[in-house]
């Protein structure tokens, strides 16, 4: 084990000068201040310890800004409204700096740390420790490399500055709003109130139609498989879990990779988000947990009945309530923009053009039932405490704090579990019924978007008894299933957690019921019965790590073993077909390269491109109907005699114009890193991939890098000698392209290798490279 000297900021005092010694392997602070024990094990991955929360949260903050400093710089740039003034004036970051500022305008950040330390009303004392360590470690690091930052992302930057601790609560709050009023930002900056003569301002707001036009309420660009497998499920009969989010590979939604331990109060290994203190997915010695994209709703409409001649006013019981109206005004390098936004009791109004209008009579206002969740980084800390299934259950009833995701977990004692207590809008069947007004109730049916009568008191979100907060579903509203054999989820609804056991009978804006389920989730419950009946062409039965992970990995096309034989029949018998543009196009080398693939998307696989892009187009396309009864197996058979699925594989085909159609998809699906482009294997959802990898062809070059997709991978069993098991973070420890850990764990990746679990001493010093280091200061 090599050991790296102390690590301080400059202008700190050396741990010794300053009273502080090593006692047991962790650095231990004598007269105050911050310290913590830093030992980088292979691919860069800190494990860190320290006496407290704020020297674990210094250790993390310092750790993280070592490996990632301009994506938590940009963040923080982000979160005080200031993209316009840094990065340029184009419509996208004057939204987001409007909405961000007016967050600050309105002090939500220090609303959230008003009251009872208990992490339901307020933050904890712990958790605010951690924050404020967070950044005063990130700060020693920034204050010792401002002038020999090497990532040219940020390197001499004025933007990059040191942060506070009201800096990290702006951007938690903005993680906790990602699927609500964040999502539809665009959408509050432009609503603005009708003219005199009924006409408004003609602004757009794409991301708010996305929003209104998804199927589910997922926020764009992620999503997740897990699997939680009880003692049925395991060689060993201990639990297991896969944990396999789908998360963007830029970005500060990277995961970072890491270990924390506060001796005798918090002990877990796992992967947090960029720029959070604590592990959100990971495992302690007894309980492993995941996340995946939940369906329900996080937010409600209220459509207000506008008072006639005043269209900022609304009726409310019967009588008007005044819009509050804030000028919001934002700094670009032209000047400052202002722009009016409003606000209800509801929450802020919404403009959705063509959807949801202001006119002379009506408006929307959305209630974020987030915008007040606080309690998330106290529920994290909780569940990393939790000892077996039933605790980490308990948490989830009493702190209600996940604001967009489901939990797949499972213990040493063989016990999974699949929940979505997530922060749901209280809209029940009886509220639904009797406040969404007929014309919106397909949208709530189709959807789980409640549109709800603002124009009474009765309709308000109430409160139900065993909720953690007001306006929010209570745990007996809200999806679980605890199992010996295995849940699932791939990010359609709570229905299918284990087909065996069908979770039905709650609200709608939670997800939905006895519907169609997308070919990943089938896929991912085929693999696990298939794994279990020995019938997946590994050897024997059941799972250990190493079959999880092969599993995982395993790049199945379930779309083309589906249809691929009825596909290349079809076009061998017509070989020409009319594209959407009206053009003829030749699909012989097409079927050919089709015959010859491999139903994989493996890096050696040829053609699997061509059915990428033909389901992407639109060609999956069904001749039977989905049966309720057998929602695992159908739809099934290729719609051969849909004019729109030989129209698809031309566009497909004229999309890869350029491209051989028989390549091997290592050889045009990559991920750059400097002038290396790593092969990348893995697929799009449309295909029926479990191991996801979303991109964007390039016409005569193919895919040449990884938008969002398979990130953090953890196949952990939890076993009588601790927790053992394979990692990988798919786009390496840090974004900074002169780093040691910029390509390292990608490269892995493309070989589908993997790094161990290490979380018992002797996992830990077993790693050959493992380098020991600490850092620390004195309060000021």
């Amino acid at each position: 084990m090599r050991r790296r000297p102390l690590v301080a900021a400059a202008t700190a005092t050396v741990l010794v000068a300053a009273g502080l010694a090593v006692t047991g392997g962790t650095a231990v602070a004598h007269g105050g201040g911050y310290s913590a024990l830093i030992q980088r094990a292979s691919y860069g991955v800190p494990h860190i310890t320290a006496r407290d929360f704020a020297s674990l949260g210094y250790g993390v903050g310092y750790a993280q800004a070592e490996d990632n400093i301009c994506l938590i710089a940009e963040q923080m740039v982000t979160v005080n409204g200031q993209r316009s003034r840094w990065f340029g004036a184009d419509t996208d970051n004057v939204a987001s700096d409007l909405f961000h500022q007016e967050a600050i305008d309105d002090r939500a950040a220090e609303r959230w740390l008003v009251g009872r330390r208990d992490g339901l009303s307020a933050p904890s004392n712990e958790v605010r420790d951690q924050m404020r360590g967070f950044a005063a470690g990130y700060n020693a690091y920034l204050r010792g490399a401002r002038k020999k930052i090497n990532d040219p992302a940020c390197a001499g930057q004025e933007w990059v500055r040191p942060i506070t601790e009201l800096d990290l609560w702006r951007a938690n709050r903005a993680r906790m709003v990602r699927a609500s009023s964040g999502a539809l930002a665009d959408g509050i900056v432009v609503a603005t109130p009708p003219a005199a003569d009924g006409s408004g301002a003609k602004l757009s707001a794409p991301r708010a139609e996305a929003v209104v036009t998804a199927r589910d309420g997922a926020p764009a660009g992620v999503g997740s498989n897990a699997y939680g497998l009880g003692r049925r499920a395991t060689t060993s009969g201990a639990g297991m879990l896969l944990a396999n989010p789908h998360f963007p590979w830029d970005g500060d939604e990277r995961f970072y990779r890491m270990r924390l331990k506060v001796p005798g109060r918090y002990d877990v290994e796992g992967a947090a988000l960029i720029g959070d203190p604590l592990v959100e997915i990971g495992h302690n010695g007894k309980v492993a947990w995941s996340h995946t994209v939940s369906t329900a709703r996080r937010f409600v409409w209220h459509r207000l009945t506008l008072v006639p001649g005043d269209p900022t006013s609304y009726r409310y019981d019967g009588r008007s309530r005044k819009m509050a109206a804030r000028t919001v005004t934002v700094r670009t390098p032209a000047g400052p923009v202002s722009r009016t936004l409003y606000d209800t009791h509801f929450g802020p109004v919404v403009v959705v053009p063509g959807r949801f209008d202001w006119t002379t009579d009506t408006a929307y206002a959305i209630t974020d039932v987030n915008a007040t969740n606080n309690r998330a980084l106290d529920g994290w800390l909780a569940m990393g405490r939790a000892r077996s299934v039933d605790e980490l259950r308990s948490v989830l009833d009493r702190r209600q704090f996940l604001p967009w995701v489901n939990v797949i977990a499972a213990d040493r004692h063989g016990r999974a579990l699949y929940s979505d207590h997530s922060v749901v809008p209280r809209v029940t069947d009886s509220l639904a019924a009797a406040c969404i007004p007929a014309s919106f109730q397909s949208l709530y049916a189709t959807s789980g978007q409640a549109v709800l009568d603002g124009s009474r008191s009765s309709c308000e979100l109430g409160r139900d008894r065993d909720a953690a907060v007001p306006g929010i579903l209570g745990p007996a509203n809200l999806p679980t299933l605890v199992r010996d054999d295995y849940v699932t989820n791939s990010n359609d609804s709570y229905w299918l957690a284990n087909p065996a056991r069908p979770l039905v009978g709650y609200p709608r804006i939670v997800g939905d019921e006895r519907t169609v389920r997308s070919l990943r989730t089938r896929l991912g419950v085929h693999q696990v019965r298939q794994r279990l009946a020995g019938t997946d062409g590994l050897p024997g039965r059941g799972f250990t790590t190493g079959r999880l992970w092969d599993v995982t990995l395993g790049n199945r096309a379930y779309g083309g073993e589906l249809v691929r034989d009825d596909l290349v029949r079809l076009c061998e018998a017509q070989p020409t077909a009319t594209a959407s543009d009206g053009t003829t196009v030749d699909l012989t080398a097409a079927c050919a390269a089709l015959r010859g693939w491999d139903l994989r998307v493996d890096l050696g696989s040829r053609g699997s491109h061509v059915f990428t892009e033909f389901a992407r187009a639109g060609g999956l396309r069904f001749a039977d109907q989905f049966d309720p009864a057998a929602p695992l197996t159908t739809p099934n058979r290729l719609a051969v005699d849909d004019p729109r699925v030989r129209t698809a594989l031309a566009d497909a085909v004229k999309l890869l114009g350029g491209i051989p159609l028989d390549a091997r998809l290592g050889d045009i699906q990559t991920e750059p890193r400097g002038a290396e482009r790593i092969p990348i294997h893995g697929g799009w959802p449309e295909a029926g991939v479990f191991n996801m990898i979303i991109n964007q062809v390039q016409p005569g070059v193919g895919y040449p890098k990884v938008r969002h997709g398979t990130s953090y991978l953890m196949a952990v069993e939890l076993g009588r000698h601790g927790p053992s098991g394979r990692q990988l973070l798919t786009y390496s420890q840090s974004a900074n392209p002169n780093s040691p850990w910029y390509a390292d764990q990608t490269r892995l990746y493309s070989a589908k290798g993997w790094d161990t679990i290490k979380f018992t001493k002797r996992q830990l010093r077993a790693d050959p490279n493992l380098v020991t280091y600490r850092v620390g200061e004195r309060h000021r």
